[in-house]
């Protein structure tokens, strides 16, 4: 295997965060302020940030590659963020792949104004629509999905901003938690399930609308509530108002978002995130228990069930693997020479925490399994007795369209083995996986109903809660068709 070809393969051995959409209305250092809620959210995008503010009279856009503190740390660039109003975007392509041509927010200079728009989620029938928009003449800038709710609004032949939004997102499908920049409000709207978060907080009088609490926390901003799912918020000069333009369905909110994706310190759909992964880590030790010596968790996702195994199942939990966190997408690579250190650039085994013990290994998932197998054989080196792998949710068997930049199902190692197999394969003594049902109660809920599910748990099931528009017939999926109210 090239060097090239290696670290490619290191790199599709994660799930990718999405991306994570702020926007505050009523403050003179908007800019700024995004900013800051950006930096908090960095966890959900690393490849490429943006914001758009309004100063009354112009729209000012900065959107730029890397991370917030590449570019936005500046000071000409915040001062050029003029306006007491803003959007912002940070971002891990998904749909439509990388560039500078789809950094977001999207912006356009419209018939009645300016608009902007910032997108987390993935729409599953952007192409299908992005087909009939251009039969009628639209001239697409990027491959973003998101640039098709901006042509949406453009085409709409409804009379106010309002009703062209809605009539805009009333004809796409997938998972969209969206914020939106007029000149004279701010909009937010979740899709009709819920699947990706969306909160509403307040900063002195000023609205906000960010991904996370976690984002609200860092600039002393008061939570104000979740947006309801199929809820679309109008935030202007008069206050806040908020329209339900979809059918109500039953919720389905993300439940990975639990497992790895939200932040610890956020608040989610009513759940500490932190808590969570704790009792995710309480039931797995429940339902796979193991006699060792000490639990150690694959830092940093697999923490806090590490954690709860650790307390459940009345055994040491110590820190036996450290991660270095200086290592980023311009760490200069290693030659061939040293390229197999592979794993080490980021984890390195804490050797008197392991040597001569029975080891517990706690994380989140398994994706493709070669980074799985990387860090079992670097803490077996370590002197480990025994090595087993307890896994924080059920086998990843299926890919994700709704925003997760999942490897294709094909190369999900849980897709094509046994546990057993996946045992041998990434070379532990035992290896057990969290079941759907003590995920859920993990999670609140008493077990999972195959009927009506209360989260979107495709990626352990297979059973998505929408339509595949874009991608029927390229993985086996049982649709539910998802009617929006005047569709």
């Amino acid at each position: 295997m090239s060097q090239q070809t290696e670290l490619m393969a290191e790199a599709d051995d994660y799930f990718h965060d999405e991306c994570g959409v702020f926007g505050i209305f009523g403050r003179q250092d908007a800019g700024a302020i995004v900013t800051l809620g950006l930096h908090a959210l960095q966890h959900r995008g690393q490849e490429a940030a943006g914001i758009v503010s309004y100063d009354g009279q112009q729209f000012h856009v900065e959107r730029h590659a890397g991370l917030i503190s590449d570019a936005f740390t500046r000071p000409d660039v915040i001062e050029r963020l003029k306006g007491s109003r803003a959007i912002g975007h940070t971002r891990y392509a998904t749909s439509g792949g990388g560039g500078m041509r789809n950094i977001q927010p999207f912006f356009a200079e419209l018939a009645d104004g300016g608009f902007a728009v910032a997108h987390n989620g993935n729409l599953t029938n952007a192409r299908a629509v992005q087909r009939v928009l251009q039969k009628q003449g639209s001239i697409f800038s990027s491959t973003s999905d998101t640039e098709t709710i901006l042509h949406l609004v453009a085409t709409s032949k409804e009379r106010d901003t309002n009703a062209r939004f809605i009539d805009a997102v009333r004809q796409i499908e997938g998972a969209f938690s969206l914020v939106a920049l007029t000149t004279k409000k701010m909009i937010g709207c979740r899709d009709p399930l819920g699947i990706r978060p969306l909160v509403l907080g307040d900063l002195d009088g000023a609205y906000i609308l960010a991904s996370e609490t976690c984002a609200l926390d860092i600039i002393g901003a008061r939570f104000v509530r979740d947006v309801k799912p199929g809820e679309m918020v109008i935030i202007t000069n008069k206050g806040i108002e908020s329209r339900f333009p979809f059918e109500p369905v039953k919720s389905r909110f993300c439940v990975f978002e639990y497992v790895y994706f939200a932040r610890p310190d956020s608040m989610i759909e009513g759940r500490n995130v932190y808590e969570a992964r704790k009792q995710i880590g309480v039931e797995l030790a429940l339902e796979s228990p193991v006699e060792a010596d000490v639990v150690v968790p694959v830092p940093d996702s697999g923490v806090p069930a590490a954690i709860g195994f650790a307390q459940a199942a009345n055994i040491p939990f110590e820190l036996g693997i450290i991660r270095n966190h200086y290592v980023g997408r311009t760490f200069i690579q290693p030659g061939d020479s040293i390229r197999h250190m592979g794993v080490k650039l980021k984890h390195n085994a804490n050797r008197r925490m392991i040597e001569g013990k029975r080891v517990v290994l706690v994380d989140d998932s398994i994706v493709r399994g070669t980074t799985s197998q990387k860090i079992v054989q670097m803490v077996r080196d370590a002197g480990a007795k025994e090595v087993h792998m307890r896994i924080a949710s059920p086998p990843t068997r299926s890919s994700c369209f709704y925003g997760v930049d999942t490897p294709e199902t094909a190369k999900l190692l849980a897709s094509r083995m046994s546990v057993e197999e996946m045992a041998d394969f990434i070379r532990v003594d035992s290896l057990g996986f969290l079941s759907i049902d003590g995920l859920y109660r993990a999670v609140g809920e008493t077990n999972r109903n195959n009927e009506t599910p209360q989260f979107c748990d495709a990626c352990f099931t297979a059973e998505y809660p929408t339509r595949l528009v874009d991608h029927e017939g390229v993985d086996n999926v049982r649709p539910l068709t998802l009617l929006a109210a005047g569709a």
